[in-house]
């Protein structure tokens, strides 16, 4: 394939390319179009093949003038920061001086200028002066989010509006695509670039994706024959390849790089933190990993629910992904240890687990940029298992009809998302609230968040001192032996996992005051005595309702309100938002 030119590839060729370019090679074959936006994981390498069973490793910018249009004809580039740019010198020297023919007083820099309004029309009249004579032109703009920003015209300055323009009327010019005129749009995430550019019918959109283990592994064995790491016992290429997913070759070559310069010997353990480390950087934030050493057994109560998760656990663990849900939801009053419980099950399978951070912003298009990177890293390190705490503020809603409305949008990408049964049992989502009712019914339906799961306060005095030693347990403190349920016994209001982790963490306080380091039965009920719960009862009553209402199961519900109607329910729910005074 090394010099092989696009225009001259038959069908038979085509199938060697990666599937990305085969989509630009058949686009650009079908001469229907002539303006390309490539997006995605434009910033690694991509295998070239050199000859049979030999490869090396060339950056996208130099893949496509090289490999697919052979370094042949006129392939010009521009960004901000560089102006015009010609693949070889000879094409810049022919540029420069056929331009300063037809503008003898033009000088060079404005020639090859960083302004776009002049060097898009010095290199338009150069594509037509070349036109007649049936040469091949290519014109890749790199950062085109610099030049094509997503913002509503308005807000745009008058370069980018000329920009705007400009490539608009160059993608459906006939005189473009009848005489061999190709223009390249480059940048890593398409929520980038202007909206009119992404929707207009005459531009192809090529992602290019994030390399599968396979390549992965062949770059690993390339490296590595160029004696540039040393691995440990045990690991080899492949595994590496298997473990690196997510990572581009790029991060592969950073990671290597790094333990070269180090000295250090590649283990699994050093490569899973350094993919970590890296992946979270490219998150931005967005994203975080979760790591627990405890799993369900540390929690206390939700039987059914941890046995919902543990039969979920084995399934994942055997590798039948085809009998999971899609996704969770979790639901109940705060303080009832809903997140912790998700992180228990991180701990019970052997699949990473990430939180989705805030990913709204208040500059245009700014969320959609942050889901977009959010969502290809999930992609590339499927399986994962996805936690969104508070997701009835961080999700958005589809009530937002107007054509512009990013929160719209937002919801819209995010549920198409959620929906795609080509990730089942590879990206798991867990929807954690204690206000499913403000989460859209979209979200909630088969097919997405479809498991509905709640916890509630402990209510017996055996439950309350079960979740009163697992708390103990995980936050190490040391108690004296004596019988806590009297404890209990004596405590009149409803009480929480949170609220038995404050009170024996005052405890301790009290404890460590006195130079002692366990906790007394005295220092107990003195703490106890002095506890006050937080004063909002109908937000938890509330909380507690429309968990309930959400619950597929009545084992799940508290036995108090195991046998009220659904109509009532309903109506003390509607009563309590009138009393609250919120939706």
């Amino acid at each position: 394939m090394g010099g092989q030119q696009l225009i001259e590839t038959n069908l038979e060729d085509i199938k060697f390319l990666p599937s990305w370019a085969q989509i630009l090679a058949n686009k650009y074959q079908s001469k229907t179009v002539n303006m390309y936006l490539i997006y995605g994981n434009i910033r690694d390498f991509l295998p070239h093949s050199i000859k049979e069973g030999e490869f090396r490793f060339t950056k996208v910018q130099e893949y496509i003038p090289e490999v697919l249009f052979g370094n042949k004809d006129i392939i010009a580039y521009y960004d901000r920061s560089r102006g015009i740019t010609f693949c070889t010198g000879e094409m810049e020297k022919e540029y420069l001086s056929i331009m300063q023919k037809f503008y003898p007083d033009t000088k060079k820099e404005d020639l090859l200028s960083k302004n776009p309004e002049k060097s898009f029309i010095y290199l338009e009249n150069y594509f037509f002066i070349n036109i007649p004579k049936k040469k091949r032109l290519v014109f890749l703009i790199d950062y085109a989010e610099t030049i094509v920003p997503n913002d509503e015209i308005g807000d745009l300055d008058e370069i980018d509006r000329f920009c705007l323009v400009t490539l608009n009327r160059w993608s459906h010019d006939p005189i473009f695509t009848n005489n061999d005129v190709s223009v390249m749009l480059l940048s890593e995430n398409l929520c980038d670039i202007n909206k009119r550019i992404v929707n207009s019918p005459s531009i192809v959109k090529v992602e290019i994706p994030l390399p599968d283990e396979e390549i992965r592994t062949m770059f690993c064995n390339y490296l590595y024959n160029q004696n540039l790491f040393t691995l440990a016992f045990g690991v080899d290429c492949k595994k590496m390849g298997s473990l690196s997913s997510g990572l581009n070759l790029w991060h592969l070559h950073q990671i290597i790089t790094e333990s070269y310069t180090m000295g250090q010997i590649i283990t699994l353990d050093y490569l899973r933190d350094k993919k970590r480390e890296i992946l979270e950087n490219e998150g931005a934030g967005l994203i975080e990993f979760i790591e627990t050493d405890y799993n369900l057994d540390l929690v206390s109560g939700h039987e059914f629910v941890k046995n919902r998760f543990k039969n979920a656990a084995r399934a994942i663990k055997h590798n039948q992904l085809d009998v999971l849900p899609m996704g969770y939801l979790i639901s109940g009053p705060i303080g009832t240890g809903k997140s912790f419980l998700v992180s228990a099950f991180a701990g019970e399978i052997g699949i990473p687990m990430v939180i989705i951070r805030n990913i709204h912003g208040q500059q245009n298009g700014f969320t959609e940029s942050n889901l977009e990177k959010v969502l290809s890293i999930l992609k590339a390190i499927s399986p994962v298992a996805v936690m969104i705490d508070e997701a009835d503020a961080m999700l958005g809603s589809r009530e937002d009809k107007s054509t512009n409305s990013e929160s719209s949008r937002i919801f819209a990408q995010i549920a198409n998302f959620m929906g795609n049964t080509e990730y089942r049992g590879k990206i798991i989502w867990f929807l954690i609230t204690s206000r499913p009712d403000l989460i859209p019914i979209d979200l909630k339906r088969q097919g997405r968040a479809e498991e509905h799961l709640a916890l509630f306060y402990p209510e017996t005095v055996e439950e309350k001192v079960n979740l009163f030693e697992t708390m103990k347990q995980k936050l190490h403190i040391k108690v004296e032996d004596f019988n806590v349920s009297t404890i209990f016994k004596s405590i009149n209001f409803d009480i929480s996992g949170a609220d038995i982790e404050a009170i024996l963490v005052r405890a301790k306080m009290n404890a460590a005051m006195d130079n002692r380091i366990k906790v007394t039965q005295e220092d107990l009920k003195q703490t106890i005595k002095d506890f006050i719960p937080p004063v909002y009862p109908y937000e938890i009553e509330l909380q507690n309702l429309v968990a309930i209402l959400e619950c597929t199961s009545k084992e799940m519900i508290p036995k108090r309100y195991q046998n009220m109607e659904r109509a009532k329910l309903a109506s003390e729910i509607r009563e309590l938002k009138q009393l609250l005074n919120i939706k």
